[in-house]
């Protein structure tokens, strides 16, 4: 394909149709995968990559690329998106977002399907991409990109993909994610939540304090009564010192705080993303007990999709959290309903 030929870019409409064709597509990136260790050579089947040994100086050699995959719209085909799936053999030059709404410019990769889906896949042999700032950008220069040369009339492009943003809201479908109230131990769960506060534990270990106005399950506690007083569980999971007064002071005051950890493997690619007072979907997180409280667990297969402060789920929760705050016993968590008996004279 000559450097002519890349200006042709496919709606993702009828990108979905050219299978097995090399395509050149241009869409906003709605939702990010985190990378991954896979083995193989790049060569697929389906979404996954075929595993091949091969003998090197009388030994067998695995050979490892890194994963990881985006979804991206267009104004053709809004909902539901597709894959793009990128394979790489270091790490750094996969596709890093700056954040969810980004643009990504795609030339020559592959349309593909799996089952009922169709997907892109990125090779690293003639496939290459540019990555643009959103909406609000104020250039026209890739912040990242690779095998990709800008030129003169790529501004055409992401000017036009930049209008059509301003007036652009992900349609999250109806049933596709859970509150903090309908969380499952050991269970993976889409959580829409706001973002209040983002810290470091450890060394090497982050955490995020996510909120959406709901109150999380109970949890069953079984100690030994002959150990108790070794086996008290903490109030806090995070070291010494706690977090400060001021700060507690601007967390809601009505349903479950959340922690989501996040570890050495993943913080490169998710702390810049998890900005404080922005409301996110974290897509199959998994939902863990540690020590008494509830935690949330980033896996190698959790995604992350940003939502508006004008989504209808947003402003529900919102919606549901001020009335909360106006009823006199509002504060009570809903799996204390009933609250309490009529015969004390109490309610």
């Amino acid at each position: 394909m000559g450097e002519r030929d890349d200006y042709k870019f496919l709606k993702i409409k009828d990108a979905i149709s050219a299978i097995n064709q090399k395509v050149n597509l241009i869409g906003v990136v709605i939702e990010l995968g985190f990378p991954k260790t896979t083995r193989g050579t790049g060569r697929t089947y389906g979404r996954y990559q075929k595993i091949i040994v091969f003998m090197v100086g009388g030994r067998l050699m695995n050979f490892s690329n890194f994963f990881c995959s985006v979804k991206i719209v267009d104004e053709s085909y809004p909902k539901p998106g597709i894959p793009v799936n990128f394979f790489m053999a270091h790490m750094e030059n996969l596709p890093t977002v700056g954040s969810p709404g980004d643009i990504i410019q795609l030339s020559r990769v592959v349309m593909k399907t799996h089952n009922d889906g169709v997907y892109a896949l990125f090779n690293k042999k003639f496939s290459s991409f540019a990555l643009y700032e959103g909406k609000n950008g104020e250039d026209f220069l890739p912040y990242q990109c690779s095998l990709f040369r800008p030129r003169d009339h790529d501004s055409k492009f992401i000017a036009g993909m930049r209008k059509w943003l301003v007036d652009f809201h992900v349609d999250e479908g109806v049933n596709t994610f859970s509150f903090l109230r309908e969380m499952r131990e050991g269970q993976h769960a889409n959580l829409v939540c706001k973002i209040l506060h983002v810290c470091e534990i450890a060394k090497n270990e982050w955490m995020a304090l996510v909120w959406d106005g709901t109150d999380s399950p109970p949890i069953s506690i079984n100690t030994n009564p002959e150990h108790k007083m070794d086996e008290q569980l903490p109030l806090q999971l995070e070291p010494s010192p706690p977090l400060s007064r001021d700060l507690l002071r601007t967390f809601p005051t009505v349903g479950t705080i959340l922690r989501v950890i996040i570890d050495k493997v993943n913080q490169k690619h998710v702390l810049h993303l998890l900005n404080t007072g922005e409301w996110v979907k974290f897509i199959s997180i998994l939902c863990e007990v540690h020590a008494g409280l509830w935690c949330g667990v980033l896996t190698p297969f959790t995604k992350l999709r940003y939502l508006s402060n004008e989504d209808h789920f947003v402003l529900a929760c919102q919606r549901s959290y001020n009335e909360r705050l106006s009823l006199k016993l509002g504060r009570i968590p809903y799996w204390c309903f009933p609250w309490c008996s009529q015969i004390t004279g109490n309610c």
